[in-house]
């Protein structure tokens, strides 16, 4: 079998896998995103996996660079990145993606255990003062209406909160009673 002829069986596999599973993403035919762990979980990542032209008997390039894990440090995902490529020399020349995506689950503890999280939110001022800068903007207040507006407003409006239809209309026969007619 060529390459190409490779690499659409597993993707044939892939798809009828994980469809329905919210941690797998086709990018593009050639390119995955897998999430190891709960959206909670501080120990999450996101695998990011291409094939090359020549998978699977070259090593796919795995990337740990999405947003998401920007949490995680330099040192934790060079560690990640050098257990994966282990695995990847042990099944280099065979369909692996569903092999790293089970053993980095299965593998999640041993993957992050020297996992530090790196914080962003917070600035140093000074070598007491400790701020995150969505404490520094204040919210605007909205206007508080008192009872009695409030009042007035749902009084002249209906269910909906619209007003009904003709409020600001003129009482034809009263008008005309007050301006007179042509017989006068």
């Amino acid at each position: 079998m060529t390459s190409n002829e490779d690499q659409e069986m597993e993707l044939e596999a892939l798809r009828s896998i994980y469809e329905g599973d919210e941690c797998f993403k086709e990018i593009s035919p050639v390119s995955f995103q897998f999430r190891i762990g709960d959206l909670e979980d501080t120990k999450a990542f996101i695998l990011d996996i291409t094939w090359p032209e020549t998978y699977p008997e070259t090593a796919p390039q795995i990337s740990l660079d999405a947003f998401f894990n920007n949490r995680i440090s330099a040192e934790t995902k060079q560690q990640i990145l050098a257990k994966l490529e282990e695995q990847v020399e042990a099944n280099l020349g065979t369909a692996m993606m569903y092999t790293l995506f089970e053993w980095a689950k299965e593998n999640q503890a041993l993957l992050m255990e020297n996992h530090k999280p790196v914080v962003t939110a917070v600035m140093l001022t000074s070598s007491s003062e400790v701020t995150t800068p969505t404490a520094a903007k204040k919210k605007e207040k909205k206007e508080q209406l008192t009872k009695a507006q409030k009042r007035r407003i749902i009084n002249r409006t209906d269910n909906k909160g619209e007003l009904p239809r003709g409020w600001n209309w003129v009482d034809v026969i009263k008008h005309l009673s007050k301006t007179g007619g042509k017989d006068d």
